[in-house]
């Protein structure tokens, strides 16, 4: 990951930061907490009117994109040419540049390291995310805090909620997206970390519980038939007759809760 101090030397002071994670080509852009419509940047005036200071990956693109020589441009292999570029990339163009664009007084400077609010907002960010029954979000956060987010409940304020509820394939597709800034649903539809912290319900819990769990009380083929005393072909005899079930299914093997080992040697 790169980051960016976004600059306004009108104003002459930073307004915030700009990601940008190499392998996914993704940008996000932080913008500090104390501006307001009026000193943000223009794209992003209306979400900071709204008390949004974490601009998401389509609308930091966008800003990008409109700061860089366009991709349609009638002579952009020349261009990208002269600069010894083998094809189009929007991040190399605004380094090139510095950011900088007719439009305003705003320019780009590399980071060495992360300013302090970046950082602390990031612990909100998603580690982990389980897609659970009736539209329940298991959200494990980088604060080490556990939270479950009810989409169906907050469905009037999630953009395309009814789509993704109406689609078990689209719904099981949610997985933590870049930097851990949104889940997003097949890669097309996204909502922000930010938005599952605020309005979730903390559980008592922590990370670190939840993987003690899996350490403890998940056990494997191998390790299962020695808890039972039985084979590979006796344990899939108990499965086929219902006596036990894996948790998870894999060609090399399943996963079974101890739990409902233990209860067949009763």
């Amino acid at each position: 990951m790169k980051a960016y101090a976004i600059v306004d030397t009108a104003l002459n002071r930073t307004l915030g930061t700009l990601l940008y994670f190499e392998k996914e080509k993704t940008f996000i852009a932080e913008l500090e907490s104390d501006l307001d419509e009026w000193t943000a940047p223009l794209l992003f005036a209306g979400l900071v009117k709204k008390g949004i200071f974490t601009m998401p990956r389509d609308i930091a693109l966008a800003w990008v994109r409109e700061r860089v020589i366009p991709p349609g441009r009638q002579n952009i292999d020349a261009i990208l040419s002269h600069h010894h570029l083998k094809e189009y990339d929007e991040m190399k163009l605004l380094e090139l540049s510095g950011g900088k664009c007719c439009q305003d007084a705003i320019c780009i400077k590399e980071l060495d390291a992360l300013p302090a609010y970046v950082e602390r907002r990031m612990q909100e960010n998603l580690a982990e995310a389980v897609m659970c029954e009736n539209g329940r979000i298991l959200c494990i956060f980088r604060d080490n805090t556990v939270r479950l987010f009810d989409l169906k409940e907050h469905k009037e304020s999630i953009a395309d909620s009814e789509k993704i509820l109406s689609n078990p394939s689209l719904y099981e597709s949610g997985k933590v997206g870049t930097g851990g800034f949104f889940l997003t649903f097949n890669d097309s539809i996204d909502i922000p970390a930010g938005t599952l912290y605020r309005n979730s319900v903390q559980l008592p819990l922590k990370q670190s519980d939840l993987i003690a769990f899996i350490q403890k009380n998940v056990a494997d083929t191998s390790a299962t038939c020695r808890m039972l005393g039985c084979t590979r072909q006796n344990l899939t005899y108990m499965q086929e007759k219902g006596l036990l079930a894996p948790v998870k299914n894999d060609v090399k093997g399943n996963l079974f809760l101890k739990g409902d080992v233990i209860k067949n040697t009763w």
